[in-house]
């Protein structure tokens, strides 16, 4: 593809020289004289490369990179100027310019500059295309995902986002749990108008949170020096988004469950009934039915919450989405000024191979601090963080000193595969035997008598020891082969 190179010059000279500097085979030159002519030019078709002298008559230089960059146009700005200066080419790279070139122009120098120029041009112009592309294909309301499990959450989403039913909202932290809230309030076509109002549960002592929910009248405590509306009042006409709902008090969880059940509450010191007018969404980062056999959540809370439930998988569950979301957060800090960066191949798969306990929002976090003090254009490996680790790999290696029976290490490295298997699938599911189950394709009893067989315990697996709990060599190597 032709690469269209637009020359802004007055002197007939100059118009000459660069002509001859930059015409050659892939590339299309125009010239204009005038600012003016050059910003009709650009309004009409796109060009890659701008070569403008800063005194043009009419529009000036410094006008002309100032339209560039306030129409968005996609055009590499470099300067060229008779009468240099460090005020003037300080304000037009400030303005956007790629470059400042003082001539006379050494023609040896300026090729190597624009040749420098067209292909981070070139490099832009794909990822801009690429996130376009992205975000049309593997775009839900502002989630990113292309993985089979992010297909679930998006039909999932699609099909509560129209019922007015509560929805519970399940995943570790940092995997966007509020984003499906947001996806949810804007998919509900009776709601979407109205306002999507966010508390965080575990923020505020109970007598505060009270106060948050329902408002208060005045004089209802101390300090109360006038009446305040709640969130359930702000939210009426949308939705309230209540996030770590596991870590609401349990005299809270009896007040939320009645306004749930009634419709209606009342101001904290007043008597007057309020009719609740707002769907309820609610998230947690932790089991909510272990909560409830333990007595920290009520079961009639728990149900009534539980209409729908949608989880969020761990990223390390949707390694497939880590390209996209690398591809969207680097995209994201450009748009925010910081400079545009690149990803080399092997730092992407240092990250493909780690296992993310921080999820989307670590990443998001460690792409930030890449983009801010790695000193070149690319990201490589050894700009990482010293704490992303990828996964241990193992090689999986026969061991013939005794020149064992084939069929003797055929069921050993079976068992190996096997009992690495069912630890990455109970890890995948917290310990849960009927999801594992249900994922095997096996019954219940047949998952529990190969536990007992491999000595696997279950309960280390639950959210409370995951922690504490260290990956088997088995479970590592496997990991390395993507067996699981």
């Amino acid at each position: 593809m032709d690469r269209r190179i637009l020359v802004v010059e007055d002197s007939e000279l100059y118009c000459q020289q660069l002509d001859q500097i930059l015409s050659g085979p892939g590339r299309e030159v125009t010239i204009v004289h005038d600012g003016t002519a050059a910003l009709e030019l650009l309004v009409e078709k796109s060009f890659s490369l701008v070569v403008t002298d800063l005194n043009l008559p009419g529009v000036n230089g410094l006008e002309l990179i100032r339209e560039i960059r306030s129409r968005e146009l996609p055009a590499t700005i470099i300067v060229i100027s008779g009468e240099p200066s460090v005020e003037s080419a300080v304000e037009a790279i400030r303005l956007g310019a790629y470059d400042f070139v003082v001539k006379p122009i050494d023609p040896d120098l300026f090729q190597h500059q624009v040749e420098k120029a067209l292909k981070d041009r070139t490099l832009a112009d794909e990822i801009s295309d690429l996130n376009a592309r992205l975000r049309r294909r593997f775009a839900y309301h502002n989630i990113l995902g292309r993985s089979r499990r992010m297909a679930e959450v998006f039909a999932r989403v699609e099909r509560v986002g129209s019922s007015s039913c509560t929805v519970l909202i399940t995943g570790e932290t940092g995997t966007g749990k509020e984003l499906v809230a947001q996806a949810i309030h804007q998919s509900d076509v009776t709601r979407r108008g109205g306002p999507l109002v966010a508390v965080n549960c575990a923020a505020l002592p109970e007598h505060l949170l009270e106060s948050e929910l329902f408002g208060h009248e005045r004089g209802a405590f101390t300090g109360a020096d006038r009446r305040k509306i709640g969130r359930f009042e702000a939210a009426a006409g949308g939705t309230l988004f209540l996030d770590e709902i596991g870590e609401m008090p349990m005299g809270m969880q009896a007040k939320l469950l009645r306004v749930l059940q009634d419709g209606r509450f009342e101001r904290v010191g007043g008597t007057e009934p309020i009719q609740a007018d707002c769907r309820v969404l609610a998230a947690t980062n932790v089991g909510l039915a272990e909560a409830v056999e333990q007595g920290r959540f009520r079961s009639d809370l728990y149900y009534r919450l539980n209409v729908v439930s949608i989880e969020m998988p761990p990223l390390r569950d949707r390694l497939d989405d880590v390209p996209l979301l690398v591809h969207h957060f680097l995209h994201k800090m450009e748009e925010r000024g910081l400079p545009a960066k690149t990803m080399s191949r092997a730092t992407l798969s240092r990250l493909l191979r780690y296992d993310w306990p921080g999820n989307v929002r670590e990443l998001e976090h460690v792409i930030e601090l890449m983009v801010v003090t790695t000193p070149g254009p690319t990201i490589e490996p050894e700009n990482l963080p010293d704490e992303i680790v990828p996964r241990r790999e193992e090689p999986f290696s026969l061991e013939f000193d005794h020149f064992r029976p084939l069929q003797e290490l055929t069921e050993e490295f079976t068992q190996r595969i096997e009992k690495a298997y069912l630890s990455r699938v109970l890890e995948k599911y917290r310990g849960r035997i009927d999801r594992c189950a249900e994922h095997c394709g096996l019954s219940r009893r047949s998952i529990s008598e190969k536990l007992r067989r491999y000595q696997i315990d279950k309960a280390s697996f639950k959210p409370a020891n995951r922690r504490a709990r260290k990956p088997s060599a088995a479970s590592a190597s496997l990991a390395a082969s993507d067996v699981a």
